[in-house]
């Protein structure tokens, strides 16, 4: 039996791992995809079709290059990151991004292009009409978060590779349930799977109701 302490413990942990890697592939995939959305440049569609890929690349993968980086004897060691929340973050960031950055090009590169005529005739900067942009394309946007957010939180293999699932330190729902699946006590596994997605559901609750109260 896992005492009630040690279970919000994980759950805690897993919120704010999965929801900084989130808040991050955001941070750096919404201008990312901006500028292949809307530049014009050689190589543009070649990037774009990188990012595609990266939609589907595998976790596995992803945490063995991040294992890779950050192992002691790797480019990154000194830094001291594997086996911590942090080289979770990382990998699961990592994952997201590619999810962020491509949805969000997706979504701009619909809008109808005469917005852009109107908003460069009135005068606007680049920077008040790629805002402009933002706001009429949130609803995808928030999508691509969604999206974004439902790859991390549910991942395992990236997270068992650079987290170690340690106990008290970097062991997340999702390593917890493979813990308690292997050991056979499919009850606490099963137990553990409904409360993620018990926090998977309520995370989209609130991104849907923000996503919709736009939409009105």
């Amino acid at each position: 039996m896992i005492p009630e302490a040690e279970i919000w413990q994980i759950t805690a942990l897993s919120l704010r791992i999965s929801l900084t890697a989130t808040g991050l592939s955001l941070f750096l995939g919404l201008p990312l995809g901006t500028w292949l959305a809307l530049g014009r440049f050689r190589g543009q569609t070649f990037l774009l079709s990188l990012i595609n890929t990266g939609m589907g690349l595998p976790p596995v993968v992803v945490g063995l290059v991040v294992a890779m980086l950050l192992w002691r004897s790797g480019p990154l060691g000194g830094l001291n990151l594997i086996y911590t929340p942090t080289a979770i973050v990382i990998a699961q960031t990592l994952i997201a991004l590619p999810v962020v950055t491509g949805l969000t090009a997706s979504a701009l590169q619909q809008l109808d292009v005469r917005l852009q005529w109107q908003l460069a005739g009135l005068g606007a900067s680049r920077v008040q009409m790629v805002l402009v942009l933002w706001r009429e394309a949130r609803l995808p946007i928030l999508a691509a978060l969604m999206a974004g957010f439902g790859a991390v939180i549910s991942e395992v293999g990236a997270s068992m590779m650079v987290g170690g699932n340690i106990k008290g330190q970097t062991r997340v729902l999702t390593t917890a349930i493979v813990l308690e699946t292997s050991r056979g006590a499919f009850d606490r596994a099963l137990a553990l799977g409904a409360l993620l997605l018990g926090l998977t559901f309520l995370v989209n609750w609130g991104l849907t109701l923000l996503q919709q109260r736009g939409r009105r």
